[in-house]
């Protein structure tokens, strides 16, 4: 379902990019960037997202939490 959802993303306006990371027992966090509060919205309202995230309440999560930020500065360090 993750990669069908990320694939989604991908199409929806305003999309950015999305980061994923889990550690072995399975727990994880999931970022995705987003142009605008209205492109967050739009996704939040996919319906097919909706339905995604209602089959995760029943199977997959005993919790979730979203937090919506906006991003102020963003830089890299890269040694080589």
């Amino acid at each position: 379902m993750a990669a069908v959802m990320d694939e989604l993303a991908q199409k929806q306006p305003g999309f950015i990019r999305v980061e994923s990371a889990r550690n072995a027992e399975g727990k994880g966090i999931t970022v995705s960037y987003w142009e605008s509060l209205e492109a967050i919205q739009a996704w939040r309202e996919n319906s097919k997202h909706l339905v995604a995230q209602q089959f995760g309440k029943e199977k997959w999560y005993m919790q979730y939490n979203v937090e919506i930020c906006k991003v102020i500065k963003d830089y890299s360090f890269i040694k080589n």
